[in-house]
C-alpha cells in the first residue's frame, strides 16, 4: 500500500526500484476488496484484515493535517500527519512521487 499526498502521482520507475521488482501494477478493484476489505475510494491503512506493507511518500508528512480513507466512500479521517506516522510505526517513509 502506498500513501501519497493529494494530486501527486507515484513514479512506477521509482517504486519498482524501491521494491526491487521489474514489474509492478495497480491492484484491480476485486483484488483491493479481497486484500483490504474496502472498496476503491475508501481504502485506508487502518482496520485491514491482515498486515500490509505500507509505504508513505514523504509528501504526506509535509502537511500538518491530512485526510485518509475511512473504509466508507465519501467519508475521510482527518488527523495530524505526526499521528499517522506514530500509528504506522512499521511503515516506510520514502520518496515515490513523480518529479
Amino acid at each position: 500500500m502506498v500513501l501519497i499526498a493529494g494530486a501527486a502521482q507515484v513514479s512506477w520507475k521509482i517504486l519498482r526500484k524501491h521494491l526491487g521488482s521489474s514489474r509492478v501494477s495497480m491492484a484491480s478493484e476485486d483484488e483491493v476488496l479481497a486484500v483490504t476489505g474496502f472498496r476503491i475510494g475508501a481504502v485506508g491503512p487502518f482496520g485491514l484484515p491482515n498486515p500490509l506493507r505500507v509505504l508513505i511518500d514523504e509528501s504526506v508528512l509535509r502537511e500538518a493535517e491530512i485526510s485518509i480513507g475511512s473504509g466508507i466512500r465519501n467519508t475521510a479521517i482527518l488527523l495530524e500527519s505526526a499521528d499517522l506516522r506514530q500509528a504506522l510505526k512499521d511503515a516506510e517513509v520514502v520518496s515515490l512521487a513523480e518529479r
